[in-house]
Parts: structure tokens; C-alpha cells; sequence
């Protein structure tokens, strides 16, 4: 009887458990047996044959509706990638996979890639995209399973965080997950209407100055000022500390690094250190004001899966396994159109770094649009009407030309006004 391996990389996101079930009684279900493989990659290159555990239909039939992971996962990955890839083979021989199905992100996508390619046709390869960053680029604007659930269980925290905010007088710096990308941020911040969102696609270039994101978050304090309310919300996407010079962070933040080596991003208290500055500034201008910040993202990922990640990961999970067994390897499976359809992973190779290219939250879009129309932040039509410059500037403590020399810069490069 053939075997169908399963293993999960990277973080968790709500609906792997659904993508297991699927593909397992799927498998089941047309001759093969199958093995999960616990604790991700880390125990396939350490040569750990029995992190392989059997799945029979009775193991996995009602786990499609549970957050987590069932085989766990893990970041890491072997320090010497030849050696590493190389172990990897020869554990899979060892448990005679013939079929595999890798769930996870881009790095994970570049590992089944690595795999189909070693594996000269021995082992068939197809993965399944799973991201609550929503950065894998899927046709058709679909999202990355695990996202929607995430970004409802983010609106309802911060709703609730924006009535404590409007009840106490207060302002909340929320900092959600997102390393490169800020479709969670906006996702949020635009469905729960929350007065700013911050993403790292709105400062395009290498790097940001730390200041220059504080600014922008003062300004819009100031407006909500201005327009007589004392209390908001922020919304940030963390991936914009990755836009900060390292060195600068380090006067702020402890950095500490994930089983891949990159930098955890999620440990780094965003909306800490942009509190910070904030508050300083309005402070020595003589203006008093409580904020607090909060991180959601550990708690958006281990989520309960909502119906829509359910039905999706079980499509997802029932589509790996036909595809494999109709003699496909070496793509990812996505749902398109109603219709799952592999995507060669090739193709979703960016050729500068040989990696899975990323799917960035385009600021041209009548999308991102709409969600700047309906947040409150200084904007350019702000330093063109000379008495709503006059009234900022009188909120603000400042002169007019002090405030448009100080909060000018945060509008002039910003893309929607470009």
C-alpha cells in the first residue's frame, strides 16, 4: 500500500487541522495509508522516523473545526541546507513516502520545491498555502486560508478595544502579526473602523526613520483632537519595524531571533516603543494623554477556524490528494473560480531571490482607497485650508508654520497623495 506523508511548516493558522482531515480521509478513501509528520521539517532533517505517526479516518474526522495542529509545527530549518535537504530525503525514503503534502507559508512552499526537485520523480510534491499574513500570491484575489478567521477574531478585539477607548478618553496602539505585508492590519483596522491603520507598504524604500511612523500616528491624535474627540485607535502591522533600521530599534527593543534566524517580529513591542515617542512629543507640548498598547497575534492564529476556512481547507485538503493521485507533483493547489487547480511552484518563484514572491497590499487600489477615506489622519487638504491649519496648529500648541514644518513630511510623501 503506497503512503502519503503530511507535514506542517511554519506558524500556526486557523484551519490546518481541516486540510489534514480532508486530505487524510481523502487518501484513505482511495487505497493509500497515511503518516503524519510531527513537529514539522525540524524532525524529517534530524532523521526522526518516529515523529511518523499513522492516520486512520476515526483519528481526524472531527478535528476540521479545531485551531492548532494536530501533527504540531515548527521554523525550523537545517543550518546547512545541502546537508539538511539531503537528510530530509533519506528520512522519507526510510518511511517510503510516496506522495507528500506540505502545508504552510513561503518558506515551507520553498522546501516542497526543493523536495519535488530532489526527489527525481520518486516522491510526488503538492502544497497547500497557509498564512494569516494573506502575502502568497493566489490567483484571483483569494485569500491565504487562516486569514479570514484571524481577521474576524482581530475586528472583535479591537471593537471592543475602541469602545473602552471612546468610554475612558483614551488612545490604543494595536499591533497585529504581518512581516512583510499589512493585509491583516487593513483587514482589520478597515472592517472594525478603527481610526488609522499603519501597513509597511506605505513607506516605500529599504527604510522608515522610527519618528517618522511616530508622526504620523501624533498627527492623527491631533485631528481627533481638533474634531473634539479624545480617544482612538491604531492599527499596525508589525512588518513595519521591519522597515526600521535594526540599529535604531535596538535603542528600544530587545531582539531576538526565530528557529529560521529571522528577526521575531511579533515579540517586538511596536506599539511600546511608538507610545513612547508619541506621548513624549505631546507632552512637552503640554498635552496629557493616556495610550496604551496592545499586541494581538498569537491569539488570531491559534483561533477556532470560522465556516469559511472549514469549507476552504477542506476543498484544499480533498484537492491535494487528487491531484496527486492523477500523477501530479511539484505545484500548489488553489481554489479558483469554484475550481481547484494547481499552480506550478515555479511559477510563484520571484527570480531575484529564488524564493516564494510575496503579495504585497497594492496603495493604488480602490481598496486600500476606501480604507484611507475612512480613516482619521492628517491628510494634504489639512495644510491647504489656512483656518483648519490655524485650529491643528492652535490644538497642537505649535504655530502654524512650527506645525506644517513638524507634520508636513507625514502627508507629502505619503503614496495616496502621490
Amino acid at each position: 500500500m503506497e503512503r502519503l506523508g503530511i507535514v506542517v511548516g511554519g506558524g500556526p493558522a486557523p484551519g490546518i487541522n481541516g486540510v489534514i482531515s480532508a486530505a487524510t480521509i481523502e487518501a484513505v478513501n482511495s487505497g493509500l495509508s497515511v503518516f503524519g509528520i510531527q513537529g514539522g521539517f525540524k524532525c524529517l532533517y534530524n532523521g526522526d522516523t518516529g515523529a511518523a505517526v499513522p492516520l486512520r479516518i476515526e483519528d481526524v474526522s472531527m478535528i476540521h473545526t479545531q485551531g492548532g495542529s494536530i501533527l504540531g509545527t515548527s521554523r525550523d530549518y537545517p543550518r546547512s541546507l545541502k546537508t539538511g535537504l539531503r537528510k530530509i530525503m533519506e528520512t522519507l525514503k526510510a518511511l517510503q513516502i510516496r506522495y507528500l503534502i506540505t502545508i504552510g507559508g513561503d518558506g515551507t512552499s520553498h522546501m516542497a520545491r526543493l523536495i519535488e526537485k530532489e526527489a527525481l520523480g520518486m516522491i510526488s510534491v503538492v502544497h497547500v498555502p497557509k498564512t494569516i499574513d494573506n502575502d502568497l500570491p493566489l490567483p484571483g484575489g483569494m485569500p491565504t486560508f487562516g486569514y479570514e478567521t484571524a481577521r474576524d477574531l482581530g475586528v472583535r478585539l479591537v471593537k471592543n478595544l475602541m469602545v473602552d477607548a471612546r468610554t475612558t478618553g483614551r488612545w490604543y496602539f494595536v499591533t497585529t502579526m504581518g512581516r512583510y505585508t499589512g493585509h491583516l492590519a487593513l483587514g482589520i483596522g478597515k472592517a472594525s473602523g478603527a481610526t488609522v491603520s499603519l501597513i509597511p507598504e506605505e513607506f516605500p524604500g529599504k527604510r522608515v526613520s522610527v519618528q517618522r511612523v511616530a508622526d504620523i500616528l501624533e498627527g492623527a491624535i491631533l485631528k481627533r483632537l481638533f474634531l473634539r474627540r479624545d480617544h482612538g485607535v491604531a492599527v499596525l502591522a508589525e512588518g513595519i519595524a521591519h522597515r526600521f533600521s535594526m540599529a535604531e530599534l535596538r535603542k528600544y527593543e530587545d531582539i531576538t531571533m526565530d528557529e529560521s534566524g529571522r528577526v521575531r517580529l511579533s515579540e517586538i513591542q511596536l506599539g511600546r516603543v511608538m507610545k513612547h515617542f508619541v506621548r513624549k512629543s505631546l507632552e512637552a507640548r503640554g498635552i496629557s494623554m493616556t495610550i496604551v498598547d496592545k499586541n494581538i497575534g498569537y491569539e488570531l492564529r491559534a483561533a477556532d477556524p470560522i465556516p469559511f476556512d472549514v469549507e476552504y481547507t477542506r476543498n484544499l485538503g480533498y484537492g491535494a490528494v487528487r491531484y496527486l493521485l492523477k500523477g501530479g507533483s511539484g505545484a500548489m493547489i488553489v481554489l479558483y473560480d469554484g475550481h481547484l487547480r494547481p499552480i506550478p511552484l515555479s511559477d510563484i518563484l520571484d527570480p531575484r531571490t529564488n524564493r516564494t514572491r510575496i503579495r504585497s497590499v497594492s496603495v493604488g487600489s480602490e481598496g486600500y482607497e476606501v480604507a484611507r477615506k475612512y480613516m482619521i489622519r492628517l491628510e494634504k487638504e489639512d495644510f491647504l485650508n489656512k483656518e483648519r491649519l490655524q485650529g491643528l496648529a492652535s490644538i497642537a500648541n505649535m504655530t502654524h508654520s512650527e506645525f506644517r514644518k513638524r507634520f508636513y513630511p507625514t502627508v507629502k510623501r505619503d503614496p495616496s497623495n502621490l
